[in-house]
C-alpha cells in the first residue's frame, strides 16, 4: 500500500484506513483508470464536463419540468463551496453529512463539499435520529446539511453531539441556497491526492448493523470508467433515471456520477412507485433505467411495458434478477435487462453484460477492469460448476471505518462480497445466494432466490421473501413470507395452491413447507428486502407460532 502525499488538514480519514495487511489488492488494468496523483472527483464531475461537453447542456432534470445546464450546477456547487469554507470555516479533510432527496440542490451539495476537499457522509433521507446518531459517532462530521422537511430527526441526532445543521429548501435568509445566491459563482477547487478519502458511504445492507466504506476520488472515477463506459456505453444524447437514493452508491453512480462524467443528463425524482416512475422517466425521455428487478415486475403486471420499450438499457441490481424476471421482461417490451451485482464497498457493479452478451439467468461476466473467482471453505478457487463465495480484485476494494469486519471481507487480496456464486464453463457468473441465505435442509442445500423466483411466477403474489426456519427434524426449512395481490384471500387453500404450484416449477424438496402471508416487507431505505429482520421475527416467534407450517 503507498499513499501519495494528503491534501487533508484534517486527517480523521486518512488516520482510521485500515491497516495495510488487510487492504483489497488493487489491479488498474485498463489505460483509463491510470489517473494522476492529484486529483478532485468534483472537478472532474462537473468542471471538466461542463468544458467538454459544453456550459448550456441539460445536466440535471426534475419531473416538473425544472431543468439545471451544466453551466448552473457548476455556478451552485462552487457557490456551496464557499459558504462551507467561508461561513463554516471547513477544511480539506473534515467531514459533511448529507440528509436529503433526490433533487438538484442535493447533487450540488454533494460536488460542493468535494470541490472544499472535504469528505461527503451519505445517508438515507428515511432514516430516524437513532440510527443516524450512529452515523455521526462513526464518522464525526463537523456539518450536516439537510433538506428542510427532513430536518426534525437530524436535528434530534445532531443534538447529541452539538453538530451544526444547515438547511435547504425552506427560503429563509439562513437558508443554505439563500446564502450561496450572495456567493460569487467561481470557486478554486483543493488539489485533493487521487487517494484522499472523498466518500463515506454506510451500507445499506442486508445487516442491521451499518459498516462505514471509504472511498478516494478515484474510486468515484473508477467506476465510471469500467462498468458505465464498457457495459453501458453512454453519450452525452443519453438521460438517466432511477429510483434509488443517491445515498445509495447504485443511485450515485447511475444518476450523479456516470451522466455526469459523460456529459449526459439526469432526472431526479424524490419518491415515486414502480410505475409512477416509469410515467416520469417516459415524458423526460428517458433512455437509461436503474432499478431493481421487484420494480421491473411490477410495471410489467401492471400492463405498462410500453414504458420499458422506450429504454435503450434498463439496468437491474440491488437483489437478485431471477431469469423469468428477465424473460418476462424481454417479452412484454424487447427490452433485455442489463443484470448486475456490485457492493457498497466496492461503489457499484463489477459483474454484468449488455446486448447480445446476456445470458439470461446469469448476471454476467466480470466488467472490464475486474476479475472473479469462486473460493471454497479453504479459501481456494473452486472449479466451473461448483458453488461458492464470489471474490473480486479491482481498481476499487473495500476499505471499513474502523470496524473489525474488515477481516472478514477481505482474502488473500480478494473482495469477498458475501455472496454464494457459481461459474458456468463459458465464464459466466450464476448466482446462487446470499451467503448468509442458503438453506441447509435434510442435507440438500436450496438456494432462497431460485424458491423466490419459482414462487413470484404464480398469478396471485406480488412480491415474497424465502429463508431457512430452524426446526429440529430436517436443521431447517423453506419458510415463505408472501405478499398476495388486492382481493385475494391468504387462507389454507391458497397457502396448498401456492405450494403445489411451486413443486410444478422446481425440485420439489425446495418447495415452501412453510408459508406464511403478510401484508409488506422489511426493506431497508435502499428498497432492498431485509431477510435477517424475517429471520428475527422467525426467532421471536418459534416458541408460539405455528401457523402455515406443514409438518409433513
Amino acid at each position: 500500500m503507498h499513499l501519495t502525499p494528503s491534501a487533508h488538514v484534517d486527517t480523521f480519514t486518512r488516520d482510521h484506513l485500515p491497516p495495510a495487511d488487510l487492504w483489497p489488492t488493487l489491479e488498474f488494468t485498463l489505460p483509463e483508470l491510470q489517473y494522476p496523483d492529484r486529483l478532485n472527483a468534483a472537478a472532474a464531475l462537473i468542471d471538466e464536463s461542463t468544458a467538454k461537453f459544453g456550459a448550456g447542456r441539460p445536466a440535471l432534470r426534475t419531473p416538473d419540468g425544472e431543468v439545471w445546464t451544466y453551466a448552473q450546477l457548476l455556478e451552485r456547487s462552487n457557490q456551496i463551496a464557499r459558504v462551507l469554507t467561508e461561513n463554516h470555516g471547513i477544511v480539506p479533510g473534515n467531514r459533511v453529512l448529507l440528509r436529503g432527496p433526490n433533487n438538484p440542490w442535493l447533487v450540488a451539495a454533494w460536488l460542493g463539499v468535494l470541490k472544499a476537499g472535504s469528505v461527503v457522509v451519505t445517508t438515507m433521507p428515511m432514516l430516524r435520529a437513532t440510527e443516524v446518531s450512529t452515523l455521526v459517532r462513526l464518522t464525526r462530521p463537523v456539518l450536516a446539511i439537510t433538506d428542510h422537511r427532513f430536518a426534525e430527526e437530524m436535528d434530534v441526532a445532531a443534538a447529541k453531539t452539538a453538530l451544526p445543521v444547515v438547511r435547504y429548501g425552506s427560503g429563509g435568509s439562513s437558508d443554505l441556497e439563500s446564502v450561496a445566491e450572495t456567493k460569487p459563482g467561481t470557486f478554486e477547487n483543493v488539489a485533493t491526492a487521487a487517494d484522499d478519502v472523498a466518500l463515506l458511504a454506510p451500507t445499506s445492507g442486508t445487516t442491521g448493523v451499518p459498516k462505514v466504506t471509504m472511498h478516494f476520488h478515484r474510486d468515484i472515477l473508477a467506476n465510471a470508467d469500467t462498468f458505465a463506459r464498457h457495459v453501458l456505453t453512454p453519450s452525452p444524447e443519453d438521460v438517466f433515471a432511477g429510483s434509488p437514493p443517491l445515498a445509495f452508491t447504485f443511485g450515485l453512480g447511475g444518476l450523479v456520477v456516470f451522466p455526469l462524467y459523460f456529459g449526459a443528463s439526469a432526472l431526479l425524482t424524490e419518491r415515486a412507485g414502480p410505475v409512477e416512475l416509469a410515467e416520469r422517466a417516459a415524458e423526460a425521455g428517458a433512455t437509461v433505467l436503474f432499478t431493481a428487478p421487484t420494480a421491473y415486475r411490477a410495471i410489467i403486471k401492471e400492463g405498462r411495458a410500453d414504458l420499458l420499450s422506450r429504454l435503450r438499457i434498463g439496468v437491474s441490481a440491488g437483489e437478485n434478477l431471477p431469469k423469468e424476471t428477465w424473460e418476462a421482461v424481454e417479452r412484454a417490451s424487447g427490452l433485455k435487462l442489463v443484470n448486475g451485482i456490485g457492493a457498497t464497498e466496492m461503489l457499484h457493479v463489477f459483474i454484468s453484460a449488455a446486448g447480445d452478451d446476456i445470458h439470461p439467468g446469469a448476471v454476467g461476466v466480470p466488467v472490464p477492469g475486474f476479475r472473479a473467482a469462486i473460493l471454497g471453505d479453504d479459501d481456494q478457487e473452486l472449479p466451473d460448476g461448483v458453488a461458492g463465495r464470489l471474490a473480486v480484485i479491482g481498481p476499487v476494494g473495500c476499505r471499513y471505518l474502523d470496524d473489525e469486519r474488515q477481516h472478514n471481507y477481505i482474502c488473500n487480496g480478494w473482495n469477498v462480497t458475501g455472496d454464494t456464486f457459481l461459474r458456468d464453463a463459458e465464464g459466466y457468473y450464476i448466482y446462487q445466494a446470499r451467503s448468509d441465505n442458503m438453506i441447509v435442509s435434510s442435507g440438500y442445500n436450496i438456494g432462497a432466490p431460485e424458491v423466490e423466483a419459482a414462487i413470484e411466477q404464480h398469478e396471485d403474489v406480488l412480491e415474497n421473501a424465502v429463508v431457512a426456519r430452524p426446526d429440529e427434524e430436517r436443521g431447517s426449512v423453506v419458510c415463505a413470507f408472501i405478499v398476495l395481490r388486492d382481493g385475494v384471500v391468504g387462507d389454507d387453500a391458497k397457502r396448498r395452491e401456492i405450494q403445489n404450484f411451486v413443486k410444478s416449477s422446481i425440485a420439489p424438496y425446495k418447495y415452501p413447507r412453510d408459508v406464511r402471508f403478510v401484508d409488506e416487507l422489511p426493506r431497508n431505505p435502499s428498497g432492498k428486502l431485509q431477510h435477517f429482520r424475517l429471520r428475527e421475527k422467525l426467532q421471536a416467534n418459534a416458541d408460539t407460532e405455528t401457523t402455515g407450517v406443514e409438518l409433513v
